[in-house]
């Protein structure tokens, strides 16, 4: 590592964890860990300060190559393991994670920027996906069909693809990776996987825990370094079978396209524009509360916040003076103060996207009431801000913003508004607010989104289905639905007679 580079490390940054281990900066390929054969590196930052905090190995194509080749190798041995034997690894790594909760956390922290207590949080989401694919593991079973043929016996079971890529986003740098990787470990897949170069250091931390509990060289490998590089080469390969992505919707187009010479099996979780519909017989502080959940959520740098939120206008002037009253009160500070409830951004490109989304809202014709600028806290911290009366051209009502700015509007009907919800490219999450029970029902079926919340925001979970449809992706994420991706079915006819 360079001397300037070691110098420009925040001082003590990484005092606090308990198992200096988990600070890891090299790559995982075939058991090892690795700098690569030019021992490149790339600077880490902590997005609060702007001080370095890491300095992690870049590899480039052939070490892709290599870590493809490993993975390639890995797959006869993993997939021949016994089902029970991939879920007591499993097991064991979702253990690990639990122990090391605090440590993983802080680590999330330092190179992501959101409050400690959402870092606790997600490491305790991201460790339920290992937990609840061990049970799965064992539970991808055979089925028996009923012959159409004399003398014939039919069996239809799912097999595991083969190598899976996994390329997984900066915002939930832990959760996104258990979420894929579980679900291919327990299908009999083995892993090249590509974090973030924004937040590389909660991967690498998953790779030593997933190495103690036990997973062999080459079946769980993290390559760190240029996206273009090391997912360009995972796209041409034909030796990945399934490619799994978390990120915008203009990166999985053209993810989609590099794909499909080897036509490989793709599950893509991509952008989100939710609409949040509150209506006017709704409990008003539950609202309130709800939005508030809902929009600032990491700081807004969320697929599921909601983006657009649209109030029957019967309860839209007290409503918005009662949610400016509430995002005026949010803290905005480092992660790791403990009254923080809003952190910076993730860099640069993501202030002046939420600047230029506030700034053409009021040229339009909407009223800043809250905010609208950068924060004192520090160049990447944006001021937790309220729109209202936004009209449905801006931007802010087109586009997803990834920041904590929340865009309101009237609505006057039903019919309206489910047509102003659904006048998007995206389909993840929509939101609705209402005590009518009909109308719940209603919105459910008519809002065109592959999830939908009533009344609540936390809806996610390993249990459950996680995707969107239309241009928010393909494919679905966590409960039994999440191994489909990384399993082929296979009929099998046997001449009984």
């Amino acid at each position: 590592m360079p001397a300037q580079l070691a110098a420009a490390r925040q001082p003590n940054a990484f005092d606090r964890l308990s198992d200096r281990r988990l600070l890891r900066e090299l790559a995982y390929v075939d058991g090892k860990w690795t700098a690569g054969g030019n021992a490149a590196s790339f600077e880490v930052t902590d997005p609060a300060t702007g001080h370095t905090i890491a300095c992690v190995a870049a590899l480039d194509a052939a070490e892709t190559e290599l870590a493809i080749a490993a993975a390639a190798s890995a797959f006869q041995r993993w997939r021949s393991v016994l089902p029970q034997q991939r879920s007591a690894i499993l097991r064991k790594w979702f253990e690990l994670i639990v122990a090391a909760r605090d440590d993983l956390a802080l680590i999330m922290t330092l190179e992501q920027g959101k409050p400690l207590k959402e870092s606790l949080g997600e490491i305790d989401y991201a460790a339920s996906f290992v937990e609840w694919y061990a049970e799965e593991a064992k539970r991808v079973n055979a089925e028996s069909v009923t012959s159409h043929l004399p003398g014939a016996e039919m069996i239809v079971r799912r097999e595991p693809v083969g190598v899976a890529g996994l390329v997984t986003p900066w915002n939930f740098p832990s959760a996104m990776l258990t979420r894929k990787a579980a679900a291919a470990l327990a299908a009999g897949c083995t892993i090249v996987a590509h974090p973030s170069s924004e937040t590389p250091l909660s991967a690498l931390a998953l790779a030593e825990l997933g190495e103690r509990a036990g997973l062999p060289a080459g079946v769980f490998n993290v390559l760190t370094g240029d996206a273009a590089t090391i997912v360009g080469r995972m796209c041409e390969d034909a030796r990945v079978r399934a490619l799994s992505f978390t990120g915008s919707t203009e990166i999985g187009r053209l993810i989609a396209a590099q794909c499909a010479p080897t036509v490989k099996r793709l599950v893509m979780e991509l952008g989100g524009h939710a609409p949040l519909i509150v209506f006017d017989d709704a409990d008003l502080d539950r609202a309130v509360s709800i939005a508030l959940d809902a929009k600032f959520a990491t700081s807004g740098q969320d697929c599921l916040a909601a983006n657009r939120i649209y109030v029957q206008r019967g309860v839209y002037a007290r409503f918005r003076d009662a949610f400016a009253e509430r995002i005026a009160a949010l803290k905005v500070g480092p992660g790791l103060s403990p009254d923080s409830e809003i952190g910076p951004l993730m860099h640069g490109r993501a202030v002046d996207k939420v600047q230029a989304h506030v700034e053409d809202a009021v040229a339009q014709g909407a009223t800043c009431l809250v905010g609208g600028g950068e924060d004192r806290a520090g160049p990447l911290f944006f001021q937790p801000t309220l729109l209202a009366d936004v009209p449905d051209s801006a931007a802010i009502f087109r586009e997803e913003t990834f920041g904590p700015v929340a865009a309101i509007a009237p609505f006057d009907t039903e019919e309206e508004v489910i047509a102003r919800a659904n006048a998007t490219e995206y389909g993840l999450v929509a939101y609705v607010v209402t005590q009518n029970g009909a109308r719940q029902l209603r919105l459910g079926r008519a809002l065109d989104y592959g999830m939908v919340a009533v009344n609540r925001v936390k809806i996610t979970g390993a249990p459950i289905p996680f995707g969107g449809v239309k241009q928010s992706g393909l494919g679905r994420e966590g409960s039994r639905h999440g191994l489909e991706a990384f399993t082929d079915l296979k009929y099998l006819c046997l001449d009984a007679a």
